[in-house]
């Protein structure tokens, strides 16, 4: 299994977010709320249909990894200088990862927990969506200073399976690059069309 430096792991991380908020405020904020409710096709999501599918993720995993940088911050759990991916978690992060040419690897049907509503209010999870990217930063921050090996998260699907907190941060912020790629997807799919319909007028 993969070993990390884990300060360099969790700035990678942070950056990785970073660049999250910056596509989500360039080229999704300034949307209309139509536009961001418009599916390419029935059986697709719409933009926020995707970052509201990230947000159920979030609302669950964000409390989980608070509680447990806490534990470790109260025991004194100090930093390892190296830290060891599980093969579980690891496997979860690698699957949900887009491929570096956009592809995505492992498609997956969400669960029904985590399958957004069509009727939604896209500004509400707009800034949910901002407001969960900023814990996550700040929570990796915090995490620079715990042992992120031996804190362990319940996943959602399976609460007897738990991952340690840095497989759960490469877990959640890939699934987050997967959809974040996806909802640009969607949008170029709209503009295309927009732009085909324009020109045979």
């Amino acid at each position: 299994m993969p070993r990390f430096t884990s300060k360099t792991l969790l700035l990678d991380l942070e950056e990785d977010v970073s660049q999250l908020r910056q596509i989500a405020g360039q080229e999704f904020y300034s949307l209309s709320d139509a536009r961001l409710l418009q599916a390419p096709t029935p059986a697709q999501w719409s933009i926020a249909q995707c970052l509201e599918h990230l947000n159920s993720y979030g609302l669950y995993y964000i409390p989980l990894m608070e509680k447990a940088i806490q534990t470790g911050e109260q025991h004194n759990l100090t930093a390892k200088d190296v830290f060891s991916s599980g093969w579980l978690g690891n496997y979860f992060a690698e699957s949900m990862r887009p491929g570096a040419d956009g592809a995505i690897r492992l498609k997956m049907k969400a669960v029904k927990n985590h399958t957004p509503d069509a009727q939604l209010n896209p500004r509400d999870i707009l800034t949910e969506f901002s407001r969960q990217q900023a814990q996550l930063q700040n929570l990796l921050e915090r995490a620079q200073h715990i042992d992120i090996g031996k804190l362990r998260i319940p996943i959602s699907i399976a609460s007897w399976i738990k991952l340690s907190l840095g497989d759960t941060f490469r877990f959640l912020i890939a699934h987050e690059q997967r959809h974040v790629l996806q909802a640009q997807k969607v949008l170029s799919t709209l503009s295309s069309r927009e732009t085909a319909d324009q020109l045979s007028q």
